[in-house]
């Protein structure tokens, strides 16, 4: 495993290699006739990082105990530890969408039932958009495991999403700027931030494929958001990929990619 927390020394077991058929409902559509597209990996293809922070992936983060258990099923942790370690070999742009929520977002004056947790939670708390006191090592800021990746150039960290979709951060924007034409997702919460932005980037004109097991969402009795949102994912995007596969496929094309990745100051 490229990274260990205390609680998965203690939980995580002998990884099985995963396909994307393992899964019942990838199985359950190809079996049906369901088209599965398929997605080619290019130059033009850049990876796409929604909400890897504490809140979601730490032991001690708000919606711990709501994902934890899919976070474990999936190795989410090790997987996306591994998409960041394999684009910064190959030299892909990695496009990390983060949520924040700041004290004037506290005067809303609606909102569904998961801005309402998120709110009641608090979490994502930040203290203003140009204070970053007690950020650091909070529920808003990146998982540790994957600070030293985030320092590298070829990382891109765009605006805030605030709800689920990337309609208000300048995601679309960056984007074009370097001419993606190809997404791969990847990130937390499968069901909710990972598939609206999904979602969007398609409507926008993107070849959008998904790194499943890279990813997790809420699990609890009787309410498997994962499979869920397996389910509409296979039926929307081009391809659902395993960690497993995405570096298979990797290794198997040539990028052609001219600038090597090199260190950073920190995040841009």
């Amino acid at each position: 495993m490229y990274f260990e927390t205390e609680i998965f020394k203690i939980k995580t077991k002998k990884i099985h290699i995963m396909k994307s058929t393992d899964w019942k409902v990838i199985k359950a559509a190809n079996d049906a006739g369901i088209p599965d597209p398929g997605f080619e990996l290019d130059e033009n293809t850049a990876i796409v990082i929604t909400d890897p922070q504490n809140d979601f992936l730490r032991s001690d983060g708000v919606a711990w105990p709501v994902v934890k258990e899919s976070v474990i099923e999936n190795n989410t942790i090790s997987n996306l530890g591994k998409v960041l370690k394999l684009a910064k070999e190959k030299g892909i742009k990695v496009f990390i969408s983060p949520h924040y929520f700041f004290p004037t977002d506290k005067g809303w004056k609606f909102g569904g039932a998961l801005e309402k947790f998120m709110d009641g939670k608090e979490m994502y708390k930040r203290k203003g958009r140009l204070d970053m006191e007690g950020f650091e090592g909070s529920g808003a800021d990146f998982l540790d495991e994957f600070k030293e990746y985030f320092a590298q150039d070829n990382i891109i960290l765009c605006n805030p999403h605030k709800i689920f979709g990337p309609q208000t951060t300048d995601l679309n924007l960056q984007l074009r700027k370097y001419k993606i034409q190809k997404v791969l997702m990847a990130g937390m919460s499968t069901n909710l931030c990972l598939e609206s932005h999904t979602r969007h980037l398609l409507e926008e004109g993107f070849e959008v494929a998904v790194i499943a097991d890279a990813s997790g969402s809420a699990k609890l009795p009787g309410f498997d958001t994962f499979q869920g949102a397996l389910m509409n994912l296979r039926l929307l995007t081009s391809h659902i990929f395993t960690t497993e596969e995405f570096e298979d496929v990797l290794n198997s094309v040539d990028l052609k990619r001219t600038n090597p990745v090199k260190e950073s100051n920190g995040v841009k």
